[in-house]
């Protein structure tokens, strides 16, 4: 009976660290981790349970499922639907069937871990994505404003400066000024055309306070000053 009681509280410790390690090391791993590296991390997790505990079916049953509802969890994070993710992997009731031999179970979580990270790298590209159309439609509506500046803007769509500069460009295929620049000389093309507007007054209406560095610019970006732009689109 104590032997019986002994083996229960055995059990029991080893559930609770098998816990310990796959919130701290698992979750982080599907968080973080390079997809190449998914077998050996396995392999390095189940190393540290230890294999002689694993031939204890009851607690090889408790990893492998703490396994799933991990990835699944994760993956829903992600947007990931549930139904998506058993009829890729099955469902919670199938993971007695990956059990034997412990090799199987590792090629199975293999293939689940290489897929929760392809998700998550898809995910943080439609991410970055949205974020730089929220950017961009930032820019359109203040960029008369005198304090825009990539500062901002990265504020404004929750980014650090560097990274959103970053990732600015590798989305948008220019920088932050230029881009900036661009869409206030478009601004001003469609205010030269279309309005009575003297030039000074357009420059100032698209973001720039100095008349002279308006058509300095505006010269560099289509070729004609402002007065030649403006006399060429009236004939």
């Amino acid at each position: 009976m104590c032997a019986a009681v002994e083996s229960q509280n055995e059990a029991s410790r080893q559930s609770a660290d098998v816990q310990k390690l796959d919130s701290k090391q698992i979750l982080q791993f599907l968080q973080t981790g390079k997809r190449e590296n998914c077998r050996e991390t396995l392999c390095s997790f189940f190393d540290q349970i230890g294999y002689s505990a694993l031939e204890s079916m009851m607690l090889r049953l408790y990893i492998t499922i703490d396994l799933y509802v991990t990835a699944h969890s994760f993956t829903k994070s992600l947007g990931i639907s549930g139904e998506a993710f058993q009829d890729r992997f099955g469902s919670v009731d199938d993971i007695a069937q990956k059990l034997n031999p412990i090799t199987s179970a590792i090629d199975y979580f293999t293939d689940m871990f290489e897929q929760c990270i392809d998700w998550r790298i898809t995910s943080s590209k439609k991410d970055e994505s949205a974020l730089m159309e929220k950017a961009q439609e930032y820019i359109k509506a203040h960029f008369a404003q005198d304090d825009i500046s990539l500062k901002r803007v990265a504020a404004a769509v929750g980014l650090s400066p560097t990274y959103f500069s970053s990732l600015f460009k590798k989305a948008v295929g220019t920088n932050f000024v230029d881009y900036l620049t661009r869409v206030r000389i478009e601004r001003a093309k469609e205010l030269l055309c279309c309005t009575s507007l003297q030039v000074s007054e357009i420059a100032d209406q698209v973001g720039f306070r100095d008349y002279r560095y308006f058509s300095q610019i505006f010269k560099k970006y289509t070729g004609y000053t402002p007065r030649e732009f403006q006399e060429h689109s009236n004939h």
